[in-house]
């Protein structure tokens, strides 16, 4: 098995998006400089591989509690438009 690579086949990238998403930040702008900071992307580019992640099957396996909560919100704010 890829050293890279989960159980659940999920990459370093993935799996180091939802560790990002269980912390919390203290205040604007902190969650922006850690996505850029800790995993060298745009935040622009870090939602778009979440909302795909969110998605995606493996994802729920690895980290049911956090992809349900984040789940919630993406369909409330769906809602809301």
């Amino acid at each position: 098995m890829d050293e890279d690579t989960g159980e659940q086949g999920l990459g370093r990238r993935e799996r180091d998006i939802l560790a990002l998403e269980r912390r919390g930040f203290p205040g604007p702008g902190a969650k922006e400089r850690a996505i850029r900071e800790e995993l060298g992307l745009a935040p622009v580019r870090y939602y778009q591989l979440l909302n795909a992640l969110l998605d995606d099957p493996r994802a729920l396996a690895h980290d049911p509690v956090t992809v349900n909560r984040l789940r919630r919100i993406r369909e409330t704010r769906r809602a809301e438009r």
